[in-house]
């Protein structure tokens, strides 16, 4: 991963909006700040579109969505978008043929084998409220594994022929064509009415590990909190623009930069 310039360099003037990664890059060790809160509060009430893109889980989506200062939520890594319209919900996917049964069969042997291959490896407690994708703990409910024992969980999820992605707490595999940026182009493209291609300088990324990278790679402005170091091992393309504070601090240090800009 190439060495990324300060945040101070990010031309945020014009900025429509905002999408950002939450564990970790939200959040701080688990939790969620009330200094992050509140700046994704003085975004939203500045005008700002504001859209989280995580790995969690369908169940948890649906709560951001409802009650979050956030115009919709890109869940699952790119499974879907939720949104709010008039006080109801609206659900849009990216999946279009999946495939419930057959899926779930061949995930369960993926399993099955990651399990019985890296000790330590366990689902992951959110999996209950998932749809679309398998979530494998490697260090939010279990000791951190090995970054051995990491990759080794990757390879058996691509073995299996499954798409893979590792954030800051779990391993993520699902079948399906689709990431976090094939969910933002349908948003931006069905709700703002706009081609991402054409309007990528019009918002900044924010993020901090290898799922992220589809966003590093593509938008001109993104960003990466300090902690994106931690997986620079992990991570070909990384971001663009750093921030000097880790987890929800750095959040908090790209949305004063947006703000002071107006």
């Amino acid at each position: 991963m190439a060495e990324p310039k300060p945040i101070s360099q990010v031309d945020v003037g014009n900025l429509k909006g905002l999408f950002f990664d939450i564990d970790d890059t939200f959040s701080t060790h688990g939790k969620i700040r009330p200094e992050a809160y509140q700046a994704a509060w003085r975004l939203y009430e500045a005008g700002k579109i504001l859209v989280p893109l995580t790995g969690r889980p369908a169940g948890w989506c649906d709560h951001m969505a409802r009650m979050w200062p956030v115009h919709a939520v890109v869940g699952e890594n790119g499974a879907f978008y939720y949104l709010m319209k008039n006080g109801k919900m609206h659900k849009h996917y990216t999946v279009q043929d999946h495939h419930p049964a057959e899926y779930a069969e061949r995930m369960a042997r993926i399993e099955q084998e990651i399990l019985a291959c890296v000790p330590g490896a366990r689902v992951a407690s959110d999996q209950p409220w998932r749809q679309f994708d398998l979530a494998i703990d490697h260090c939010e409910d279990v000791p951190p594994l090995s970054r051995d024992d990491i990759q080794r969980i990757v390879d058996i999820f691509r073995k299996h022929g499954a798409h893979v992605r590792v954030s800051s707490v779990h391993v993520n595999g699902w079948f399906g064509e689709y990431d976090k940026l094939t969910a933002v182009r349908l948003f931006v493209r069905r709700e703002l009415g706009m081609d991402l291609d054409a309007c990528n300088a019009d918002f900044v990324f924010i993020g901090d590990s290898p799922n992220d990278e589809p966003l590093f790679s593509f938008f001109t402005k993104s960003v990466g909190v300090a902690n994106v170091r931690d997986y620079a091992s992990f991570i070909k393309i990384g971001p663009a623009f750093i921030t000097r504070e880790r987890h929800g601090m750095g959040f908090v240090e790209l949305a004063d930069h947006i703000l002071t800009a107006r």
